[in-house]
C-alpha cells in the first residue's frame, strides 16, 4: 500500500470513529434527553455531566477519550510513524465535533483531544492534565480548565518537543484553534462572568 493511500484510509477511519457520539448512545441507552437539545447543545461530556449527572457524563467523557486513542493507535500501526498518529489524532477529533452519522452536530473535543495528546506527546499532555485540573480545582470552570490544556500543550510542544518540525507545530495549533472555536461561546460567557460552574446542573428536557 503506497504511503498516499495508508494516511488517506487512517483519515477516513479516524473521522468515521470520531463520529461515533458516545453523548447520543448513552443518552438513548439511559432514557436521557437529547444532547444537542438542552444545555449547551452539544453532545460531548461536560454536557452530559450537567444534563444526566456524574455517572454518565463518566462514561460519555471515556467514551469519547477511547475512540480518538483508539484512532491513534490505528493510525500508528498502519503508518509505522507518529506523523499517522497525529493525523488520525486529528481527523478523530474532526468526527467528534462535526460527526457524519448525526447531522455534523458534536462536542467541542476536549475528552477526544486530551487523548490525541497524551498518545502523540504524553509528557507535555501529563503536564497539562495536572494544570487543567488545578484550574478546575480553583476555578470550578470545565471550559477554562480546558482551554487552558490545549492552549498550554500547543505551547509546549511548539517550543519544547516539535524539534522545529513545522508539521508537529501546525498540528498541535490546528488541535487548540479547534478547542477554542468550539468554545467561543463559553469564552464569551466567562468574559461577561455567567459561565456554568462544575456541578450546577440543568433541568432535562424529555
Amino acid at each position: 500500500m503506497s504511503e498516499p493511500v495508508k494516511y488517506i484510509l487512517i483519515g477516513i477511519i479516524a473521522y468515521l470513529l470520531g463520529s461515533i457520539s458516545t453523548g447520543l448512545i448513552v443518552a438513548k441507552v439511559t432514557g436521557g434527553p437529547d444532547l444537542r437539545e438542552v444545555g449547551s447543545k452539544n453532545t460531548g461530556a461536560s454536557n452530559a455531566l450537567r444534563a444526566m449527572g456524574t455517572k454518565d457524563g463518566l462514561i460519555v467523557f471515556l467514551g469519547d477519550y477511547a475512540k480518538a486513542a483508539l484512532a491513534c493507535g490505528i493510525g500508528w500501526w498502519i503508518s509505522g510513524k507518529l506523523e499517522g498518529a497525529m493525523l488520525a489524532g486529528l481527523c478523530a477529533v474532526i468526527g467528534h465535533n462535526w460527526p457524519v452519522f448525526f447531522q455534523f452536530r458534536g462536542g467541542k473535543g476536549v475528552a477526544s483531544s486530551v487523548a490525541v495528546m497524551l498518545v502523540c506527546f504524553p509528557v507535555p499532555a501529563l503536564l497539562c492534565y495536572a494544570l487543567g485540573f488545578a484550574l478546575i480545582g480553583i476555578w470550578k470552570f470545565i471550559s477554562l480548565g480546558s482551554l487552558s490544556v490545549l492552549l498550554g500543550y500547543a505551547l509546549i510542544v511548539t517550543f519544547l518537543a516539535s524539534g522545529g518540525n513545522w508539521l508537529i507545530i501546525a498540528w498541535v495549533w490546528v488541535l487548540a484553534i479547534m478547542c477554542f472555536v468550539r468554545h467561543r461561546e463559553n469564552i464569551k460567557r466567562l468574559l461577561q462572568g455567567n459561565e456554568r460552574k462544575i456541578g450546577e446542573k440543568l433541568t432535562p428536557k424529555a
